[in-house]
């Protein structure tokens, strides 16, 4: 069956899924862990009952989406050893250590402090408990930072030294190789992604609470309005500032890897007096050009370089074999930007409602922060796309090609692993994912159970039900 595709493509199909999938775990966590620490704080500098309410509701989910991004995160090492092994041999003296440093100490960090987060509330005192809630959120802060520089190392190589002999590339300076040239700005914009792919889940999931009181012809209750407020908030000023270091992340791209930002605009021919901005088109890399192209004259140099006639070089200066596959960067990119200035709209629309007091008595703003809840993920997934399809044909920047990176294995081995994966992890994450919707279903209430509760069982003898329905307020 798979002997008609290359073991390679074959192999950075396998990475590109398990990775997808891993991917959209930490992208909620990293912000949910820090949401869930101002909760407890705000819960222990104000002791509204709402604050712990909301505290209890979402630990559940954290617990859930931690552990299968935990899960989901250890298979992608194992690859190294089994597809990538040229890959690991010739890098694995310069990222060894920084992926050792992530384990080191952002994992036994989260690892550390997160029993006493989840099970700790009643047996170590506020105090240390708010300690271990604020480690978690830090460890995923941590962890993040070190699997970031790896990733940008490959884009933007420093501080190393190749032998000549074997290949491999040689540490000469760790600073150099951590905060190399692209890292601060990957950091900046994915941390700052994270954060917003959480704030529109809680939003999301508060929007559909919203609406389903409003239906009955009920207020909804407290714990709602104040995730809603809280999550429109954070879509309102972080949503902006996200804009802000998606621009400053793209002009250093185009400084250190300026293919990648030719194939994100479209840009198979050069212009030496202005260049375009393709809203749209149909990139066609066998005739090197962009069909039923729509753009706006010489919008694409003020962009990058700020002068409407400043040239920008195109495709036709960079050798066929050295170009990504553009279909696939022009399109994730403009559904990234698309996403983005979606969330603006809905972060502005939400302080118009707030103006108007109408933040929890706007049924469009809430469908359509309903409709957003998942546009976080879906946006750092295009961005992911972008940035390692872009990358393309290298692994690490042109220096490593990815055709000369991979382990010497037939395709029909790393294509029944890969459908061992689709089939593995469909059922398990599958599953687990739908746990968390039905958790999400049940509106948080003055009732929340602790997680001990649930994961002991509702106490029926005493008429409770794991997670009741919220009273309604006068």
């Amino acid at each position: 069956m798979f002997e008609t595709f290359d073991a390679t493509f074959l192999a950075r199909l396998q990475f590109a899924f398990t990775v997808s999938f891993h991917f959209l775990f930490p992208a909620f966590t990293i912000g949910l862990a820090s949401y869930l620490a101002v909760l407890n704080a705000l819960w222990l500098a104000t002791k509204q009952e709402r604050f712990l309410n909301l505290f209890r509701y979402w630990v559940k989910i954290f617990a859930l989406a931690f552990a299968m991004g935990v899960v989901s995160g250890i298979v992608m090492s194992y690859q190294f050893g089994t597809n990538w092994s040229v890959f690991s041999d010739k890098a694995g003296p310069v990222i060894g250590a920084p992926m050792a440093y992530e384990v080191l100490s952002a994992f036994f960090l989260e690892a550390g402090f997160l029993g006493i987060m989840l099970f700790g509330r009643d047996r170590v005192g506020p105090g240390l408990h708010m300690a271990a809630t604020a480690m978690v959120a830090v460890g995923t802060f941590i962890s993040a930072f070190w699997i970031l520089s790896v990733n940008s190392w490959m884009h933007t190589p420093a501080g190393f030294s190749i032998d000549p002999e074997t290949g491999q590339f040689l540490p000469e300076d760790f600073w150099q190789i951590i905060f190399n040239p692209s890292f601060p700005y990957r950091l900046m914009h994915t941390v700052t992604a994270a954060y917003l792919t959480t704030a529109f889940i809680v939003g999301g999931v508060a929007a559909w609470h919203l609406l389903r009181h409003r239906r009955r012809g009920e207020l909804a209750s407290a714990e709602s309005r104040t995730m809603f407020s809280m999550a429109m908030w954070m879509a309102a000023i972080v949503a902006p500032i996200q804009i802000f270091l998606g621009d400053a992340h793209g002009l250093n791209t185009l400084e250190h890897q300026p293919v990648k930002v030719m194939a994100m605009e479209g840009h198979y021919e050069s212009h030496p007096d202005g260049a375009p901005l393709y809203l749209f088109g149909w990139p066609n890399d066998e005739t090197q050009t962009l069909d039923y192209a729509v753009g706006i004259p010489k919008l694409s140099s003020l962009i990058l370089k700020h002068d409407l006639n400043a040239p920008l070089d195109g495709l036709d200066t960079v050798p066929d074999e050295d170009q990504p596959p553009v279909f696939i960067v022009f399109w994730a990119f403009r559904i990234m930007v698309m996403i983005g200035f979606a969330m603006l709209g809905l972060g502005l629309w939400s302080l118009a409602a707030r103006a108007k007091g109408r933040l929890y008595d706007w049924p469009m703003l809430h469908r359509a922060a309903v409709l957003m809840g998942p546009s976080g993920l879906v946006a750092v997934l295009a961005g992911w796309v972008t940035t390692e399809v872009g990358r393309q044909p290298f692994t690490v920047y042109g220096l490593l090609r990815t055709a000369d990176s991979a382990a010497p294995l037939d395709a029909p081995a790393v294509g029944a692993s890969l459908m061992a994966f689709i089939v593995v992890y469909f059922a398990v994450f599958g599953a687990g994912t739908w746990y968390i919707l039905r958790l999400m279903g049940h509106e948080p209430s003055p009732a929340e159970p602790r997680l001990k509760d649930v994961t002991t069982g509702p106490t029926r003898a005493a008429g409770r039900s794991p997670v009741p329905d919220a009273p309604k307020e006068d």
